[in-house]
């Protein structure tokens, strides 16, 4: 299996890592810092960087649904590594690091909406949103102001593990209907912005909530009978 390395370090945009299968689904590596795509995040862009000074574009980075093995998905028409070879991965960090705000986001959010969540995306424009099961329609001036409050007041992340069986005990901490915590590999990461909100998480985040910047609620959408849809969107990006 792939050492997942942006678990616990989502600020690192290079590294080295080995080339350990090689297929026409993607690239696997021993360990790496990009992103696949789960939990409404978008998966990772960027380059390998080859020995003798090549450069292989990396357009998606997934899971395989089959095996659950992690892959990056290189640009079509590529010449691919060996297994075996040594490659040196760059994220696309400008890209990646306005959808770790935009997730960090997705938490002030619930922080501000104390309702079930029904669903949610992240998306490359600077945009997200979550669905809520909420009955009659929120004050859309209300929860943008007190989600710019909750972002400047600078809360700072902190990331923890629980194991699977603690997770089981603890079903008040999860805030999603339409995607589970990350469980079955013994452990559970759970992301905490403290004083604000705390959730299991397998996402990238921020350091700081003032580092997602100013926001504004774009629109507040009825979803279904008891769907109330946030669409959120980054003022500076």
């Amino acid at each position: 299996m792939t050492k997942e390395i942006f678990r616990d370090n989502a600020y690192l945009k290079e590294h080295k890592a080995r080339v350990t299968s090689v297929s026409d689904q993607g690239i696997e590596l021993d360990e790496t810092i990009f992103y696949p795509t789960a939990g409404g995040q978008p998966g990772d862009h960027g380059e390998f960087v080859l020995l003798d000074g090549g450069k292989l574009i990396i357009i998606d980075t997934r899971y395989d649904r089959e095996t659950g093995a992690l892959l990056h998905v290189p640009e079509e028409g590529s010449t691919l590594p060996d297994v075996g070879v040594q490659v040196t991965m760059r994220l696309d960090w400008q890209r990646r690091h306005q959808l770790m705000r935009l997730h960090s986001l997705m938490h002030m959010l619930c922080a501000v909406v104390p309702e079930t969540v029904t669903g949610g995306a992240i998306r490359e424009d600077g945009t997200a949103r979550l669905d809520f099961d909420i009955p009659e329609p929120p004050d859309k001036k209300k929860i943008n102001d007190d989600l710019n409050k909750i972002i400047a007041e600078d809360h700072p992340l902190k990331i923890s593990w629980i194991s699977d069986e603690e997770m089981r005990q603890k079903q008040d901490l999860i805030r999603t209907m339409s995607v589970k915590p990350p469980m079955g590999k013994g452990r559970v990461r759970l992301i905490e912005f403290k004083g604000a909100d705390i959730q299991p998480c397998g996402g990238t985040h921020v350091n700081s909530t003032v580092e997602i910047g100013p926001v504004e609620i774009q629109s507040i959408k009825k979803k279904g009978k008891l769907n109330r849809r946030i669409t959120v969107r980054l003022l500076e990006t």
